[in-house]
């Protein structure tokens, strides 16, 4: 079980911003587009239809990726149309150039509707000043002044890697089935990442694009944000994983956003799943005494958390207390600062997942 297990099928990957791609099956290339560190890059498909290419996800908003993308439409896209383009969800790397290849070939976004929805809201804090909710929410989390300050600074920066989304768009349900060429594809919701992400799964293909729900060398990030403080976001991603090994056979080739194509989709989940209930261990025991949210880092991440990285840091701490919160595992209570201070509730064990 574990990494050991997952099999990498492919020797040659194509290099990001390239304009190459390499053939997953008939009709389905893989293409990488351009990522700033500590992500390289971010896998993106091109699936065949009669009359051209359903693009599946686009790299985020920059010059490097709109070169990227037209060195493909001439190169291995073969100069045919694009016919629609698909975003599994709302994410910078994955909606940021959607609305210009949509409007730039004159297609349909499809996008499930919340994932539209919140990239629209997100997208329009470019330009405001950081909320006094967003400030108060990181405050009582232990952020330091400094850091406060950084993030006033960048409030809004998201809707900066977004290219304007189309006023319309085309929803994608759960369950709906989508006809690309000879072959059908299943759109199958997950939560907990992102609001409504949309992977697809072809039975005839075998093949599940994960988007980021499953991932093969990293957890996909699982916050609570100012919007929604009390949130449970980890126990819907949890759920989400566990609905995706009933509804997919194992014998799927996974293609994920980020690193590799892979076999043993059964192995990866029950991986990810055991991985968050460690997690929760280890913060439980952390708990014993009080902490505020920014000192059980080290319990979740094994890495020292950057400024950059201080914010989705925070966000899955927050996901992670909050998720033994609504267990009835962990309390909470405010300092003579405001601040909040988590500890465990005596004599309470988390429940078998």
């Amino acid at each position: 079980m574990g990494a050991e297990a997952l099999r990498y099928p492919f020797a040659h990957e194509p290099e990001p911003g390239s304009g190459e791609a390499v053939e997953i099956a008939p009709g389905v290339l893989w293409l990488r587009m351009p990522l700033a560190p500590p992500l390289r890059f971010i896998n993106v498909w091109a699936l065949a239809e009669p009359d051209g290419w359903a693009i599946i996800d686009t790299g985020v908003r920059s010059e490097p990726t709109m070169h990227a993308w037209q060195r493909a439409f001439e190169g291995c896209l073969q100069g045919r149309p694009v016919t629609r383009v698909i975003v599994t969800h709302m994410h910078p790397d994955h909606a940021g150039m959607a609305g210009w290849i949509a409007e730039r070939s004159g297609v349909q976004l499809w996008m499930s509707r919340l994932e539209y929805l919140t990239c629209r809201l997100l997208s329009a804090d470019t330009g405001r000043s950081a909320p006094a909710e967003g400030i108060e929410f990181y405050r009582a989390a232990g952020w330091t002044r400094a850091e406060l300050e950084r993030y006033q600074e960048r409030f809004g920066f998201f809707g900066t890697l977004i290219y304007p989304l189309p006023a319309a768009y085309r929803r994608i349900a759960d369950r709906e089935r989508l006809r690309f060429a000879a072959h059908e594809w299943s759109v199958l919701i997950g939560t907990g990442h992102s609001p409504e992400h949309a992977c697809l799964y072809c039975a005839s293909l075998k093949l599940l694009i994960s988007g980021d729900q499953v991932l093969p060398r990293i957890s996909s990030n699982v916050s609570v944000y100012p919007t929604e403080p009390e949130a449970d976001p980890l126990a819907d991603w949890l759920a989400s994983l566990a609905r995706l090994k009933q509804c997919v056979p194992d014998e799927v080739l996974v293609l994920p956003s980020h690193n590799s194509p892979f076999h043993g989709l059964h192995a990866r989940l029950d991986e990810l799943l055991q991985e968050h209930r460690g997690n929760l261990e280890r913060l439980l025991a952390r708990l014993e005494t009080p902490q505020r949210a920014v000192d059980v880092f080290d319990c979740l991440f094994s890495r020292r958390i950057s400024s950059e990285l201080l914010g989705m840091a925070t966000g899955e701490a927050l996901a992670h207390l909050n998720h033994l919160h609504a267990q009835g595992l962990a309390q909470r209570q405010r300092d003579a600062h405001g601040v909040w201070l988590w500890q465990r509730v005596p004599r309470q064990g988390l429940r078998a997942s």
